[in-house]
């Protein structure tokens, strides 16, 4: 029996740590991936974690797991095939490790994503992200904040990881003031701010205080706000702001959908979508085509040019039994 467990030891640190210099996200959702995989593997050939053989992790075992993650974990597709991703990394490391097992880690690299429907993004109208900015009550310290978090969110449109991770000395003030921030991919860039912008910020970090390396929107213990936290403190100002704006109550209004409205917000103002796949970060304009799909506006006014078709309408009749079966089933 291959044991399993040197193996995946060896993956995390010399493919991930020292080969790839993955991210601490990256990282993270791997180990995430692998903890759910052991332990599923556990309970389905009843072996403690560091027992299992790389035998005991075959290509059913592994279709089996990704079920499990939709069934009965409720993940989404692009959930799944995050996870498998993660196994396909981790088997690719391997398959010059254990040539003998090359028929194993064959069928388990064979393994398909699955295919998923493709929606619309969601976003706030202009109406909407008002009223949410409005929500906040300013009045206290933590008010202030997510005031100030809301508006560089919908803003700059970071990405939830950057927003809370970010540091007093990546905001570059002046006359053409910027955040700089290392993003996804570890690509460096920089997005501009508003006037506006740059006035709340400068009004939040004199109350807030620290210095050039102290997180810009820190929790209420001064740590870096968890994911959930931001979550949390979205839903609640956007159930506020559904009390006067009906629309936004109807809408799953998460930290991503706020990045797709600042995204958005620049289609519509009529700016490139090359331009906007460098404010957001994205490596391949494909990703940025999702809010030219959303732009319903664009695609009303090249209708409005259209001369219209004049032609009558005539329901088919088909012209032969077969084609007639056909058409009644």
């Amino acid at each position: 029996m291959t044991p399993l467990a040197p193996l995946l030891q060896s993956f995390f640190i010399e493919r991930l740590a020292n080969q790839r210099h993955a991210s601490p996200h990256t990282i993270a959702a791997y180990r995430l991936t692998f903890s759910l995989l052991l332990r599923f593997a556990r309970d389905r050939v009843g072996k403690a974690p560091s027992d299992l053989g790389l035998e005991d992790l075959d290509a059913s075992l592994i279709v089996a797991f990704l079920q499990h993650l939709e069934s009965e974990r409720g993940n989404s597709v692009q959930t799944r095939n995050a996870r498998l991703a993660a196994i396909h990394s981790f088997y690719r490391y391997i398959a010059v490790l254990v040539p003998d097992r090359a028929g194993q880690v064959k069928r388990i690299l064979d393994i398909p994503c699955k295919r998923f429907d493709r929606e619309l993004v969601d976003y706030l109208t202009r109406e909407e992200l008002e009223v949410l900015l409005a929500a906040p009550n300013r009045t206290s310290w933590i008010g202030r904040r997510d005031h100030a978090l809301l508006l560089v969110a919908i803003q700059t449109g970071l990405r939830a990881s950057e927003l809370v991770n970010l540091r007093r000395h990546q905001i570059v003030p002046g006359q053409h003031a910027y955040v700089r921030c290392t993003g996804k991919g570890r690509k460096e860039r920089c997005v501009p701010l508003t006037r506006q912008t740059v006035g709340v910020l400068r009004a939040w970090l004199e109350l807030r205080g620290g210095g050039p390396s102290d997180l810009v929107f820190p929790s209420c213990r001064r740590g870096v706000l968890s994911l959930d936290a931001l979550e949390k403190l979205v839903n609640k100002h956007t159930a506020t702001a559904a009390a006067t704006c009906p629309s936004i109550g109807e809408k799953r209004v998460t930290p991503h959908v706020l990045r797709h409205t600042a995204a958005m917000q620049l289609r519509l103002a009529g700016v490139d979508l090359s331009v906007i796949a460098l404010w957001l970060g994205h490596e391949s304009l494909d990703t940025t085509q999702i809010y030219l799909q959303a732009d319903l506006a664009s695609r009303e006014a090249a209708l409005s040019k259209l001369a219209p078709v004049e032609a009558g309408y005539r329901r088919f009749q088909p012209t032969d039994r077969l084609l007639a079966f056909l058409q009644g089933l």
